[in-house]
């Protein structure tokens, strides 16, 4: 009996990993988080299957029912959204099972930020403009940012930010970045990606609390800030497929 820690992806049904499903449909007892993630993903669960939806629920309420299904010899597919190694919240319950001598295992799925990209057809990194992206957060309700993990400091890359659980603090996010980034600096806000309400605002920073504002957005949106989102389409092509760049795979012509 197994524990599978399952990336649901972003919310689309048919963006969860072949792999995620397939452990979804024979395993006995499905957790999922339904706050998150839709019905639709685990709707493949086999007949008669212990489906439960965990957001109600704390971790120790969470984690008898793993004891127990351990017990019962039923695997288990814990459905996380996105992908669980980001904001998964995983650990503290793989370290739970440690303690109980409970095997496990962590199948990836599609984060929310590569799904907004998708969505928005944009590559989060372009030549001359950004070669990072900064996954992070800001601290409002949940767990406190560790000192040196503020936006003042890693904006100071200048490299594209994706600020997750952040959309209630977006003054914060936006006092902290324009000394940085600069007001005219593209902002996303991707709300529910992939999901069939999915909204998507485009601004600066100077306007872009006002835009959150009217659309009444107040949870579960992903803020996406840099200047790779100028729309201009003003970069150096890639040298990955330029003529004069030979490798292993494309050697120099012969003369």
């Amino acid at each position: 009996m197994t524990v599978h820690f399952i990336g649901a992806g972003p919310g689309a049904p048919d963006l969860i990993t072949v792999r995620g499903l397939n452990l979804i449909r024979r395993c006995p007892v499905v957790l999922y988080a339904g706050s998150l993630v839709p019905r639709e993903v685990v709707a493949e669960a086999p007949a008669g299957a212990e489906v439960v939806d965990t957001a109600p629920l704390h971790l120790d309420q969470i984690i008898a029912i793993m004891q127990r299904a351990h017990a019962e010899g039923k695997a288990v597919a814990r459905v996380h959204s996105g992908d669980p190694s980001v904001y998964g919240a995983i650990a503290e319950q793989m370290r739970r099972l440690d303690a109980l001598s409970i095997p496990y295992d962590v199948c990836p799925g599609v984060p929310a930020f590569a799904a907004a990209a998708a969505e928005l057809c944009q590559e989060l990194t372009l030549p001359d403009v950004a070669q990072t992206v900064i996954l992070t957060r800001t601290a409002v309700r949940s767990s406190a940012m560790p000192n040196d993990e503020t936006l003042a400091t890693l904006g100071k890359s200048g490299g594209t930010l994706a600020i997750h659980l952040s959309i209630n603090n977006l003054k914060h996010v936006v006092d902290e970045l324009t000394p940085l980034y600069g007001a005219d600096c593209p902002v996303v806000i991707v709300y529910r990606a992939t999901w069939p309400d999915q909204q998507i605002l485009r601004g600066r920073l100077s306007d872009i609390r006002a835009q959150v504002k009217a659309a009444g957005i107040t949870r579960t949106a992903l803020i996406l800030v840099g200047r790779v989102f100028d729309q201009d389409g003003a970069f150096t092509d890639s040298r990955l497929y330029a003529a004069d760049h030979t490798h292993v795979l494309r050697p120099a012509a012969a003369d």
